[in-house]
């Protein structure tokens, strides 16, 4: 289930994004501090163009959705999400929830934020993702080099058109 994020999983947020495993598949891969995370947190609950979501597998909160730069009139929005690495690994959860998540997350952008585009971003070498990605029916668009903490990286732009969708 998707829900909306309450301040009171603020700190369960960062911890999940502050994993190893999760750093090391961002765009940022940083460990992000308190208040950093808090300036973020105000931020994103006070934008009409983000919605934070928390991903509750079991009735235990495991992992987030961010939706972002929504054009509601475009229909059109950006993604991106994490897990609770560490006690889905704990539980044996974590290639379920991966693949629940991405399908949770698909249906609300189209249902609930009724975009037609949603797009996103993943690091070229991280092949699980394209994968599960492709699974869902995204198009990699487009390559670009940044800059990921000093190293030049490569980032494939992904795409998911309403029509095409096929959560499977």
């Amino acid at each position: 289930m998707l829900r909306p994020a309450h301040d009171s999983d603020r700190d369960l947020v960062l911890g999940w994004r502050n994993h190893p495993e999760v750093r090391a598949v961002s765009l940022t891969q940083h460990e992000i501090g308190a208040d950093e995370h808090a300036r973020w947190w105000s931020a994103v609950q006070q934008d009409p163009e983000r919605e934070v979501l928390v991903y509750d597998r079991r009735g235990v909160p495991a992992g987030v959705v961010t939706f972002f730069d929504i054009d509601r009139a475009a229909g059109s929005a950006w993604w991106g999400y994490y897990l609770d690495n560490a006690g889905l690994s704990a539980r044996g959860e974590l290639t379920p929830a991966w693949i629940d998540i991405q399908r949770k997350a698909i249906r609300y952008a189209f249902e609930e934020l009724s975009v037609r585009t949603l797009e996103g971003e993943v690091l070229a070498a991280n092949d699980a993702v394209r994968r599960l990605n492709r699974r869902h029916g995204f198009t990699e668009v487009g390559t670009t080099t940044r800059d990921v903490d000093g190293t030049p990286t490569e980032v494939i732009r992904v795409r998911l058109h309403a029509p095409e969708v096929t959560v499977a």
